[in-house]
């Protein structure tokens, strides 16, 4: 995952590091750390705190720790007042000595979910206020490349902009309740444009939206296993017109995706691909220009 639209960048600090997180944390934001174990490697830290006072210690509200030592681990915890909470210990290390790793943290309303080169990892339940956290740390065998701190939108396109064609990643795919906002102007002179919710190690699009203005028609379709699927034309209207201002909602629901034009319902989709989490990549092409992309 990039960090070239991160709010805030680190690049190459000084380890041990310690800085503010900029505005501090809130749900939906997201920490990135790209780096690389060193060689002899017997453990590093990652300490979300509030504040960087050493005397009294300030209050750590997600202590991250590999341990690469005996039996390897990740061991998570929290020091309130100066006191060490309960310990929680995962019997798992997707981390190696010598190697590269970007470990990405995403801050939920009730826990820090984290992944580790592209793999969940582990959730850990606040136990401190989210709203007292402002400062990062991270200290031991590890060098650090980039630290990137992402605003709460789960979408993150690889180039840093929203110039086409565009390709946005999801992070640990789509879920049942998530949406998806695609805001944008149809250029005046317009054929058609794409949308595709698509696996990004595979071929496989999960969902195929391409509305063609010149004609009205807006077909749906999936291509799974070098095959395109039935297409699905039938729209109560058709909501596009050159040179307008659009906004799309896609809504992710368990058994289909229900999509609105401009705050009109138009249609549903049966998902033809039951493993919502491998749907990973947002792609926009064709004859329009973005102006907001954004996961919730």
């Amino acid at each position: 995952m990039s960090v070239a639209n991160a709010k805030h960048t680190v690049l190459n600090p000084v380890i041990p590091y310690t800085g503010p997180i900029p505005g501090g944390l809130h749900p939906g934001e997201i920490i990135i750390i790209q780096g690389t174990v060193l060689p002899d490697a017997d453990r590093f830290q990652i300490d979300l705190s509030s504040g960087c006072s050493t005397k009294p210690r300030s209050d750590v509200a997600l202590h991250f720790s590999p341990r690469f030592k005996g039996s390897p681990c990740v061991v998570c915890n929290c020091l309130l007042q100066e006191n060490w909470g309960q310990e929680e210990t995962l019997h798992q290390l997707p981390y190696k000595r010598g190697a590269p790793f970007e470990t990405i943290i995403l801050v939920n309303e009730d826990v820090f979910k984290v992944a580790v080169n592209g793999s969940h990892l582990l959730e850990y339940k606040h136990r401190i206020q989210l709203n007292r956290v402002d400062t990062f740390s991270i200290s031991g065998k590890v060098r650090v490349h980039a630290i990137g701190y992402i605003p709460n939108s789960a979408i993150y396109s690889e180039s840093g902009d929203l110039s086409l064609p565009y390709k946005g990643s999801i992070l640990k795919g789509l879920s049942p309740g998530q949406h998806i906002t695609i805001k944008g102007q149809v250029s005046m002179y317009p054929h058609s444009f794409t949308v595709n919710l698509r696996n990004s190690r595979t071929e496989n699009i999960a969902l195929h939206l391409n509305p063609r203005i010149r004609s009205g028609v807006f077909t749906r379709n999936s291509y799974l296993d070098e095959s395109w699927g039935q297409e699905e034309r039938e729209i109560p209207f058709f909501p596009f017109s050159s040179g307008e201002y659009f906004e799309i909602l896609i809504l992710c629901q368990p058994h289909q995706f229900k999509l609105a034009v401009n705050g009109t319902h138009l249609f549903e989709f049966r998902h033809r691909v039951q493993d919502l989490s491998s749907i990973d990549q947002l792609e926009i092409m064709g004859d329009l220009e973005l102006t907001d992309v954004k996961l919730w």
